[in-house]
């Protein structure tokens, strides 16, 4: 009797896998491109025009190797990362990264909501009443959901984030000055190498890794997802460092070439800084549409990520599958971190001023963060899918050299060094 050979799949068919797969790596690299970082690449371009330009193109391989470790992760070892460094170096560990995690996503939410809130100051809306609706919403996505359902809507709004393109393109950047710029690079100024570990730190932050590897376990995704969730995360690296390079080359071509002793530390500095040269309407309605989608998804993503990283140490249950009621410290430690993010923005509004420096504090946690990453990889994982050979040491090296790089600079922008 002939063996019956049972037919591969069509071409709809693993589109429709693939894309039932993607979201973790998408929804947390459309997070990566937050209020902090936006705020940081504009100031990048004002200050140096182009010449960090180069930096945001070299770190797409670089936030892939990182966030793909993450995947491999929690794939094949269905494990969160924190619940992973508790039992590969034990609980003390896992609260040191913990404590590192809870620190980074501070910061992260105090630059989101100041964001959200320069908005709604453009359009004369009061502080209060902005933050409050955004904190409403965020709650709402979250404890009336599912992680499928939170998932698709953290992709809806990220994907206003491609309003960056568009006033990227009304700037009209002149290509030779871009290239020209971009391979232009001052590597004994203080201020440069500042920013240079600002956009290092925008781009790898310990919250990303916490949210997609604990993502990618609730999502319960499994081995044969493996290439799929890859080209997820491919992907996102790509959008989120196409969507910094928008920023940069906008304000290099309007506020750089005309005013570079400006700065931008705020949304709406930012906004009144472009409009001259993008129109008062459509350049702030944009740019705004482009702030709340960063803001908003970034909020959600570091809420959750902590909240999914205590529980894995502290080992409380922790799921979106799960109801409020079933899971009352999972969704208490999110709703905390919402709502204490926007009341501390709306009470003390100076702290847009510290955006930048986010950004440099997340360089600086870069060995604590990428340290346990890349220790998992080689020891947590199952042995045929350790990091090895040569890949595991290319790994350890552009780690380690981003790591340098990251604190270097931040400790030289700060007189330090």
């Amino acid at each position: 009797m002939s063996q019956q050979i049972a037919p591969s799949r069509s071409l709809p068919q693993r589109l429709a896998r693939t894309m039932a797969v993607f979201g973790p790596g998408l929804v947390v690299m459309l997070a990566d491109t937050d209020v902090g970082s936006v705020i940081t690449a504009g100031q990048s371009g004002v200050q140096f025009g182009y010449r960090l330009l180069g930096q945001q193109l070299i770190l797409i391989p670089i936030l892939y190797m990182v966030q793909e470790l993450t995947v491999r992760l929690g794939i094949f070892t269905g494990r969160g990362h924190g619940e992973l460094i508790a039992e590969t170096f034990g609980r003390f560990w896992a609260w040191v990264s913990a404590i590192g995690l809870a620190v980074a996503t501070a910061g992260a939410l105090l630059t989101e909501f100041s964001g959200v809130a320069g908005v709604g100051e453009l359009y004369g809306v009061p502080r209060a009443i902005t933050l409050g609706l955004a904190a409403a919403a965020l709650l709402v996505v979250v404890l009336t959901g599912s992680y499928r359902r939170v998932e698709r809507v953290a992709i809806a709004v990220g994907l206003f984030e491609f309003a960056f393109f568009f006033v990227a393109w009304a700037a009209h950047p002149a290509l030779g000055d871009m290239a020209r710029g971009a391979v232009s690079i001052p590597w004994h100024n203080p201020d440069y190498l500042y920013l240079s570990a600002a956009n290092i730190g925008a781009v790898i932050m310990p919250w990303m890794v916490f949210y997609q590897q604990s993502a990618v376990a609730d999502k319960k995704l499994r081995p044969e997802h493996y290439t799929a969730a890859r080209v997820d995360t491919a992907v996102g690296a790509v959008l989120t460092q196409l969507v910094m390079g928008a920023v940069l080359i906008a304000c290099a071509a309007t506020i750089g070439a005309h005013n570079p002793n400006a700065s931008l530390t705020t949304v709406g500095q930012m906004s009144q800084a472009l409009t001259p040269f993008l129109g008062q309407g459509a350049g702030r309605l944009v740019f705004s549409l482009g702030v709340l989608g960063a803001g908003l998804v970034a909020a959600i993503v570091a809420s959750l990520a902590l909240a999914w990283g205590v529980g894995e140490v502290a080992g409380y249950r922790r799921s979106l599958e799960l109801r409020p009621l079933q899971a009352r410290w999972f969704y208490g430690i999110y709703s905390l971190c919402v709502v204490a993010g926007a009341a501390l923005v709306a009470v003390w509004p100076n702290l847009v001023s510290l955006n930048v420096g986010v950004q440099v504090m997340n360089a600086l946690l870069l060995p604590l963060v990428l340290g346990f990453l890349v220790a998992l990889a080689v020891f947590g994982l199952p042995g045929e899918r350790r990091l090895r050979g040569w890949y595991m040491w290319v790994v350890i090296v552009v780690a380690g050299l981003t790591t340098a790089l990251g604190v270097f600079g931040g400790f030289s922008g700060a007189g330090l060094v």
